[in-house]
């Protein structure tokens, strides 16, 4: 029994001597690693509360901006735009740029407004889509204040069949062909619209009775 005991006394020793020697090798460096994970999970919580509070801030301004061109307040709601473009999170710059150049259009900038959609347009840093959308946002003002090859410039390679954005960009480039007296490829737009089951109910309809007028008029012929 007495030599049970030893052992055990022996094995306890030698099993504190090898934890001491571990701690004494390993455990700062646990410590350590410890305070890292702590701080650094800190430090996220921290980020991404200020991340929320600046895509909350920056929708809120939005809102207000879009209140502001929505009460007629151009002037103000083009200030409050520019200002979110320049400190504005996320996608907010960028639908600032947008809605600033539709308020210039509603105030009869039609050039400035042009102008600020083909900068979105031409901006590589900005998701394609988007930049699809100014592009036929800027036509859709040139239909009624600038030419066919104005219109052409800015939608025709959106009017392929795989472009999402296609009948949009064919309606345009038919208001601009027709405007123009261009009746024969104002009715194959208005056609290819009419005949693409893909097309939004509105849309279809209106490129029908274009297309009837078109013809009614005899001018394509």
């Amino acid at each position: 029994m007495a030599d049970d005991s030893f052992i055990r006394e022996v094995n306890e020793e030698i099993r504190k001597d090898r934890a001491q020697a571990l701690w004494d090798r390993f455990g700062p460096l646990a410590l350590g690693l410890a305070v890292l994970i702590v701080l650094g999970t800190a430090l996220y919580v921290a980020y991404d509360a200020w991340i929320s509070n600046r895509a909350n801030q920056s929708g809120d301004n939005f809102s207000q901006a879009l209140t502001l061109a929505n009460e007629g307040k151009n002037d103000e709601a083009l200030g409050a735009l520019a200002a979110l473009e320049k400190d504005g999170y996320g996608a907010y710059p960028i639908l600032a740029r947008m809605r600033a150049a539709t308020v210039l259009e509603a105030k009869g900038d039609f050039k400035g407004s042009v102008a600020g959609f083909d900068a979105v347009a031409a901006d590589s840093a900005i998701p394609m889509s988007i930049r699809d959308m100014a592009n036929l946002r800027a036509a859709l003002v040139l239909v009624d204040n600038g030419t066919y090859a104005e219109v052409a410039s800015r939608v025709e390679p959106l009017t392929a069949d795989t472009n999402a954005l296609r009948h949009s960009a064919r309606e345009a480039l038919g208001l601009a062909a027709w405007k123009e007296a261009r009746a024969a490829d104002a009715l194959k737009l208005f056609d290819q619209i009419k005949d693409d089951q893909a097309a939004p109910r509105n849309l279809r309809e209106r490129a029908i009775l274009m297309a009837e007028l078109i013809r009614g008029s005899g001018d394509a012929s």
